[in-house]
């Protein structure tokens, strides 16, 4: 798992290719909710060979197929946040700097993994 920390101001779709590119293996499938709907996003995707599993913004003229059972295992991402905002101080972003605040990121998703 790979997490990456954005000022509060930007979207959270341009870290995407960033974080493919990091990647050692190819992934089959990039499940992501419709923000992540843009076209350097679905290129990243495409550059490694991956398939979007992205379902298209109401403003896209063109409607793409997307497998709906895979996307539906995007809730497992969310529950996994999900559980990471059960820690009060990482949910108010108690920490004063972002180094310390991915790092309890990183500590709260070792815990959440030894689960």
């Amino acid at each position: 798992m790979h997490l990456a920390l954005t000022p509060g101001h930007w979207a959270d779709c341009t870290q995407l290719p960033g974080l493919l590119a990091g990647l050692r293996h190819a992934p089959g499938a990039v499940v992501a909710d419709k923000a992540y709907d843009t076209n350097a996003v679905l290129a990243a995707i495409a550059g490694r060979h991956a398939e979007p599993v992205i379902p298209p913004k109401t403003s896209r003229n063109e409607r793409r197929p997307y497998d709906q059972n895979l996307y539906a295992d995007r809730n497992k991402t969310e529950r996994f946040f999900g559980r990471l905002k059960e820690a009060r101080g990482f949910a108010t972003r108690y920490d004063k700097t972002a180094v310390s605040f991915l790092a309890t990121a990183h500590l709260l998703a070792a815990l959440d993994w030894l689960r």
